[in-house]
């Protein structure tokens, strides 16, 4: 190459370099309507970042110090979406459900299409397991994945695993937890005995560990009351999920006149987290709209993602998002339900939100005005006339997705500039 050639080439470089230090920012969404419960943000905004962290959300921020600006105006800007009740520990080995099975799934491609920057795998591995869980995909997948562990050693492998007494270790569960900052909480799902042990293990580990306990209660028939789950077993903070199942082997929380079981409004208020958790066979409208149109609405809003609910009724995150704003929730409480109250269940109060100095997770999304149609778990619909959908999502600083284009040049830009 011609010396004169490789001259005009560096100072190109060094001019890049300079150029880009000069910037405040790398990138301004700017002109959303910023939804961010935890700062009280409930107006148009712009949201300014620096590498991966947010810098600032103010009003009419400078585009001239960005690198990159975003035109959001007309939709919404969020905090980054956190899946509390998801299932990722996915893998090839046949009969292991969701521990290390074909029914769990890779995160990334169900994520960010979604809004959802951060997912917490609901007990797919136990603490035999969470090695191989954290070796396979938490320490690869771009969506921050963090995890429930298991009550049962084996994690959540279905079947006669499950059910295995002696597999439900509260102090090795504990030990576990405490060496791993992805660990958030304790699961116990799909005991179908009549003892309560399972919880009291789950929630003697949650006291050493000081997490939460998720609790997918329900296997016996008759069903155990759920009233004394509420006041005898569970502590303030501790989680139901599938809160608007309407299963044989569970005590559903309204009741057969559409009315909510009074205790159960008492035990919201005394600190019981109410989580949605969809999935495939555990949300009912029948008891979803009687609750809401009651006063009473859940305090987390998740999927319960897996092969066996993402192609019926449950759909992805915002779907179900979307069933909640159709039956009466605000924006802002769908919102908050979806980013910051499940930072706060998990005890991380650094996600969920649009403070400077976080980590730059956001979703910028439309709200789309027309006929929709809603499925619940038991095949019946809902008509709906509103729609979440994700135009843009930003994991650490960087879009890693985008529906339209939105933070991407005209098609002739480079056109225009060979021409030049």
């Amino acid at each position: 190459m011609h010396s004169k050639f490789k001259w005009l080439i560096l100072l190109t470089l060094v001019f890049t370099v300079v150029a880009g230090k000069s910037q405040e920012y790398t990138l301004i969404i700017k002109g959303g309507h910023v939804i961010d419960l935890k700062n009280n943000i409930n107006e148009i905004m712009d949201v300014a970042i620096l590498e991966n962290k947010i810098v600032s959300v103010a009003k009419n921020i400078d585009a001239k110090k960005a690198a990159q600006v975003i035109d959001a105006k007309g939709l919404y800007v969020t905090p980054g979406i956190i899946d509390i009740h998801s299932h990722n520990f996915f893998g090839t080995e046949p009969d292991h459900y969701l521990g290390n099975g074909l029914e769990a799934l890779p995160p990334d491609g169900f994520t960010f299409r979604s809004g959802v920057t951060t997912v917490v795998d609901a007990g797919g591995a136990g603490w035999k397991t969470f090695s191989a869980f954290k070796t396979q995909t938490i320490d690869h997948a771009k969506t921050r994945v963090l995890s429930f562990l298991n009550i049962v050693g084996e994690g959540m492998r279905g079947g006669p695993y499950e059910q295995n007494l002696s597999d439900m270790d509260a102090k090795m569960t504990a030990m576990v937890v405490k060496q791993h900052k992805e660990i958030v909480g304790i699961k116990v799902a799909h005991y179908m005995g009549g003892e309560w042990d399972p919880v009291d293990r789950a929630v003697q580990a949650g006291n050493i560990a000081n997490v939460p306990v998720m609790i997918d209660f329900g296997g016996h028939l008759p069903p155990l009351p759920i009233r004394e789950l509420f006041t005898k077993h569970l502590r303030p903070g501790d989680i139901f999920t599938h809160t608007f199942a309407q299963l044989p082997s569970r005590q559903p929380i309204v009741d057969e006149q559409g009315k909510i079981l009074p205790f159960v409004v008492e035990a919201q208020k005394n600190g019981i987290v109410f989580d949605v958790g969809h999935g495939g066979g555990s949300f009912r409208f029948s008891q979803a709209i009687p609750a809401l149109k009651s006063g009473f609405i859940p305090n987390t809003i998740s999927t319960d993602i897996h092969t066996g609910s993402m192609n019926g009724g449950m759909k992805d995150q915002l779907n179900v998002m979307s069933k909640f704003l159709n039956m009466g929730m605000t924006l802002q409480q769908v919102i908050a339900a979806s980013t910051w109250h499940p930072a706060q269940v998990i005890h991380r109060e650094d996600l969920g939100n649009l403070s400077p100095g976080t980590e730059a997770d956001v979703a910028v999304f439309s709200l789309l005005k027309g006929k929709f149609g809603y499925v619940d778990s038991g095949g019946f619909s809902m008509q709906g006339n509103q729609k979440l959908q994700c135009e843009l999502t930003v994991r650490e600083g960087k879009v890693v997705y985008d529906l339209n284009g939105i933070s991407r040049p005209d098609w002739d830009a480079e056109f225009s500039t060979k021409t030049k």
